[in-house]
């Protein structure tokens, strides 16, 4: 190469250089306020992930003044999960054009106004119509979130530390929402669950405005109408199928049509996303392989744990008596534990060890936790199962998260960063609904099974007639006999999670000064090959 040539090359460089400079607006220095913005990009996360506990403790007060049928009852949770798990992607996608600060101030001024239209409902239509318009501005401001927080840490160290944050608040948000629920419908109204959007909404809003930094939209790209038709149309139907699963059974014609129904919109979708000129999804996302283990190992974790929220909170509501405040106070363990794994241990780690090393062991981690839980009985045993099953849980899924994030959302160009974060989100939504309705049919059939057969046991060693408290203490056992088998199901489900992150996730420990964060160009999803904004 002549001497020429090289000084050319160089000048090139120094021109990308100036230019990333210009668009970024810091001097090729970090913003002085990011942290604060971390703080904005927090408190928005938690909002969303609180929304999505903190109304199943309302559920009974709210069922009994607006008068629901059990049979409509669902919808309130199943409004908010249809719009939220089908409209992801689309979201993501409009963060990437509009620009990721405008989508998430967007986002939290809806899901406001969708929070107060709540809180205020008279009847159940409109109750189910704001829970649907939570769910689709959420679906906006979750992916602006993470993809904020991607493109606003690109130093190694730090970007570790706010996954870290982002990651106990993914994990443990869920088991916060179960103690301000029931401290708010105790104390308060079942409405505070809502209307405790509004204050945070604001106060977010505002910071955004001061402290969030972002470029422009790119407004050159043209929104995919047929990807959006197909890709949030496939995930509506699964999601929605998952739900149906559990009042109608997984045989039901109506379920099956909509599983199958649904992936055939993404097997059609994702033969779209090869042709399309602006894809919604480009599927050099998916097809990383760093990438693509995380989202798979994210779903499966979700899967678990969210059947362990599912039976806990009935085990100690229903099995054991606890008030929803008990109850959500009895939550405390697993968040401190998720918070612990995320912030001081995966923080701190993830900048000198590769992902895996982190996600495998805490896969052993959490199954041994649910393995825990699966010699549970009627009998109380808060101190000697529940509690080490939850800081084992814990303490896994905050090895799990922090890294799975990190990696999922490594080396993406900012133009896509906003979508490929809403890919981690509907892995997560995706299979917590699946978690959901997969565990919740084992556990149901498994107890009925039970019941059915030891009460006509009792019966006929009782003469024909049992005795009531004969009667309750076989159906507690019933109950808690099918958690536990879902559960051990859960925890082989979370074994498989470390099965595919030790497989599927090969990228190499980040490098101090590399300039990790979102790449300009389509970098690997692995810790080191990410190329600085």
């Amino acid at each position: 190469m002549s001497q020429g040539q090289g000084q050319e090359q160089d000048q090139d460089q120094e021109q990308r250089q100036s230019r990333t400079r210009e668009r970024t607006g810091t001097a090729g220095e970090p913003d002085p306020r990011r942290w604060w913005g971390l703080v904005v990009i927090a408190v928005a996360q938690l909002m969303v992930v609180l929304d999505a506990t903190i109304v199943n403790i309302a559920l009974p007060s709210a069922q009994r003044e607006l008068h629901m049928s059990d049979a409509n009852r669902q919808w309130v949770i199943t409004a908010y999960t249809l719009a939220f798990g089908g409209l992801l992607l689309l979201g993501g996608r409009i963060a990437d054009l509009v620009g990721r600060k405008r989508a998430f101030i967007i986002g939290l001024v809806g899901f406001a106004i969708a929070s107060a239209l709540g809180g205020a409902a008279s009847g159940q239509g409109l109750l189910f119509g704001a829970r649907a318009l939570q769910g689709a501005f959420a679906a906006v401001l979750a992916p602006s979130a993470l993809s904020l927080l991607t493109t606003t840490f690109t130093d190694g160290k730090e970007r570790s530390k706010a996954f870290g944050i982002y990651g106990a608040i993914a994990g443990g948000g869920s088991a916060i929402g179960l103690i301000a629920g029931g401290l708010l419908t105790e104390y308060l109204d079942w409405r505070w669950c809502l209307y405790v959007n509004v204050p945070i909404a604001v106060v977010a809003t505002a910071g955004a405005w001061v402290f969030l930094h972002d470029r422009r939209g790119h407004g050159e790209a043209r929104l995919d109408v047929p990807g959006v038709v197909l890709g949030c149309g496939g995930l509506v139907a699964i999601v929605y199928g998952c739900s149906e699963a559990q009042p109608r059974g997984w045989g039901d014609a109506m379920v099956i049509g909509l599983l199958v129904g649904g992936a055939v919109l993404l097997a059609v979708f994702a033969w779209w996303q090869g042709r399309a000129r602006h894809p919604l999804l480009p599927l050099h996302i998916v097809r990383d392989r760093n990438r693509a283990g995380a989202f798979l190992t994210m779903a499966l974790a979700v899967i678990a744990m969210f059947g362990m929220f599912l039976f806990m909170t009935y085990y100690l509501q229903v099995v054991l008596g606890y008030s929803p405040v008990k109850t959500g106070l009895a939550f405390l363990p697993i968040t401190a534990a998720i918070i612990v794994g995320s912030t001081q241990i995966s923080a701190r780690l993830l900048h000198h060890l590769p992902p895996r090393v982190l996600m495998v062991p805490g896969a052993v981690f959490a199954a041994a936790g649910l393995f825990w839980l699966t010699t549970l009985t009627a009998e109380p045993a808060y101190v000697s199962h529940v509690l080490p099953s939850e800081l084992l849980v814990g303490l896994g899924m905050g090895l799990i998260f922090m890294p799975v994030m990190s990696t999922a959302t490594a080396g993406v160009a900012p133009q896509d960063s906003g979508v490929t974060s809403a890919t981690v989100n509907t892995a997560q939504q995706v299979g917590g609904s699946i978690g959901t309705a997969l565990l919740n049919t084992i556990a149901t059939s498994t107890s009925a099974t039970y019941i059915g057969s030891h009460l006509a046991t009792a019966a006929r060693e009782a003469g024909g007639r049992l005795p009531p408290a004969t009667r309750e203490g076989v159906v507690k056992d019933g109950v808690v006999h099918g958690f536990t088998v879902a559960i051990g199901w859960g925890a082989g489900i979370m074994l498989l999670a470390g099965v595919v992150a030790g497989v599927l996730v090969n990228g190499k420990a980040p490098k101090h000064g590399d300039g990790e964060g979102a790449g300009e160009g389509k970098g690997g999803g692995g810790g080191g090959g990410e190329e600085a904004v």
